[in-house]
């Protein structure tokens, strides 16, 4: 999923990836479990997408206004 997600940037749209390890933390497992890999842009919204990348998704939640400062 990383390796499709970071072909979607582009000059501009730019974005950073953290890559959290689930299997470290059994709080995270015990949300996660089977899901992973699970991508969130924000881990207080609904998850983007999991096992597989959303490309649509993505693009969606890049375009909206979660990125826009303030």
């Amino acid at each position: 999923m990383l390796t499709a997600l970071n072909a979607l940037q582009s000059t501009a749209q730019p974005f950073t990836v953290d890559v959290i390890d689930v299997d470290a933390d059994p709080a995270l497992v015990a949300r996660f479990d089977e899901l992973v890999p699970v991508l969130y842009g924000d881990l207080a919204a609904p998850e983007l997408c999991h096992y597989f990348l959303d490309a649509a998704a993505v693009r969606a939640y890049l375009a909206s206004d979660h990125l826009s400062p303030g």
